[in-house]
């Protein structure tokens, strides 16, 4: 796809009106969302309305060309004015809106429902929006749920602080990218034929025998909903000041629901409005589509058991559709602070799909405590006991200490963009050549696979750790 060329823009606010949003049937004005449903309800006679699709994006991504953007995608402008003015239709008055705030506000006078439903250049109106289908109660469950499972350790103060009562429903803002392209992949795999142990001394050692073969991949690949974050501190989830990685680890939402926007919708929840514009993501999207092109391709590599070492990867992009989306979340959160310096931990509930991750406080001179408890029950065992992996009870402190970090911080938290993403194989053509019978070998997976590598990511914790032990098992 050449990226000099203008993108088609479908303008995704049409027939949205500022004002007045009336109930068909009584003409009130006091519209919400009827969680349960996922239907906007009238409050005065309880109708409920269908919710309203999209109309004009590309819904057969396999047919993209070009690139396409919802209007809500546009470029933010940033002098826009947040404040609006609107005069209300019932009594005359004026009606002045902070969209910074909120994208609706009621009539001082005759109490009826403004709202702000056409795109303004701040990034404050999506195109579309998911609508929550999960409670509060619900949501307070989940987060009591995964706090309960992580007590012991918890930090005193934020044990007896804790309480639900402050889970606020948000709508984040992402950016929701479809994909037609072609992958081509060459490289070679190895397939083990034969495995052995042979004596030096007293250890015994694994050795393999695997066939060498030159391969290749190619094939039309559409990728669906690929969802990245729009706000600029969301992205941060590497940062040390607060846990933004849990929020990116509870998606992949079911953005093929998602509805025109209506700010109905945002009655009763908070949202935050993008402040990233599409060439701020450009390079993110085509790290992560190309992840997901090369996971794609292992569908086809499963006889390659130790591994494939791709030589010559190449994603070809023929088509590309981009457009904003405000995705709900139950959010709680608490500040810890440590000296001079503060942690905002977070615990997120994905309001479709239930998925919740979160961090909670350490109080590490107890982790610490118990984890020298191990290390030196684990040493005094590693001598009473024969067993031929001894070596690993001089770390079974150090391994405590890590797993339990990493369940109640979860560091390595993440969207597995790469496998949770919705794609579509067509037209694969593979060729999979023998080359070479190789014996002897050492390793246990073939040197230099890069198959199941992530671009961009550091390694995830539990990798580290495994490979650790496997590093143990060889002294």
């Amino acid at each position: 796809m050449n990226n000099k060329e203008e993108p088609k823009v479908v303008k995704t606010d049409e027939g949205a009106i500022d004002g007045q949003n009336k109930c068909p049937q009584c003409g009130a004005t006091d519209i919400g969302l009827n969680v349960k449903t996922g239907k906007l309800r009238c409050n005065y006679c309880r109708h409920e309305f269908e919710p309203e699709k999209l109309q004009g994006l590309e819904t057969n991504i396999n047919e993209l060309q070009g690139e396409i953007i919802g209007s809500g995608t546009s470029d933010i402008i940033e002098d826009e004015q947040n404040v609006r003015t609107f005069k209300c239709t019932s009594c005359g008055a004026e009606v002045v809106i902070d969209t910074s705030e909120s994208t609706q506000a009621r009539c001082h006078w005759c109490r009826n429902t403004l709202s702000v439903n056409s795109q303004i250049p701040n990034g404050v109106i999506p195109d579309v929006v998911l609508p929550f289908n999960l409670t509060k109660a619900e949501a307070k469950k989940q987060i009591e749920d995964f706090v309960g499972k992580r007590k012991f350790y918890a930090h005193p103060q934020f044990v007896k602080e804790f309480t639900t009562d402050n889970v606020m429903g948000v709508y984040f803002p992402y950016m929701v990218v479809d994909i037609n392209s072609h992958a081509m992949y060459r490289g070679r795999g190895e397939r083990e034929v034969r495995r052995y142990y042979r004596k030096r001394g007293d250890r015994t050692y694994t050795y393999y025998d695997a066939d060498l073969y030159d391969v290749s991949r190619e094939f039309d690949l559409a990728i669906s909903g690929l969802t990245v974050e729009s706000s600029q501190d969301k992205l941060k989830t590497n940062s040390a000041e607060n846990t933004n990685n849990v929020i990116n680890a509870i998606m992949p939402f079911d953005t093929e629901n998602c509805v025109k926007y209506n700010a109905n919708y945002l009655k009763g929840f908070t949202s935050q409005k993008r402040d990233t514009n599409i060439d701020d993501l450009r390079n993110l999207v085509d790290v992560q589509s190309k992840d997901i092109a090369r996971f794609a391709a292992n569908e086809s590599l499963k006889e390659y058991d130790r591994g494939v070492c791709w030589q010559r990867e190449q994603l070809s992009v023929k088509g590309k559709q981009w457009k904003t989306a405000y995705l709900p979340v139950w959010l709680y959160s608490y500040q810890q602070t440590k000296g001079s310096s503060s942690v905002l931990h977070y615990v997120a509930v994905n309001a479709r799909t239930k998925e919740t991750m979160g961090s909670v406080p350490i109080h590490m001179p107890k982790l610490f405590g118990v984890s020298i408890l191990i290390e030196i029950l684990a040493i005094i065992a590693s001598i009473v006991v024969d067993f031929e992996y001894s070596a690993l009870f001089w770390f079974a402190g150090f391994i405590y200490f890590f797993m339990m970090l990493m369940k109640y911080r979860n560091h390595n938290a993440r969207h597995f963009h790469e496998t949770e993403t919705k794609k579509e194989i067509s037209n694969l053509t593979k060729v999979d050549k023998l080359v070479t019978r190789q014996t002897g070998l050492s390793n246990p997976t073939m040197e230099g696979a890069n198959n199941t590598r992530v671009s961009g990511q550091n390694a995830n914790a539990t990798d580290i750790l495994f490979n650790t032990i496997n590093n143990i098992k060889n002294i």
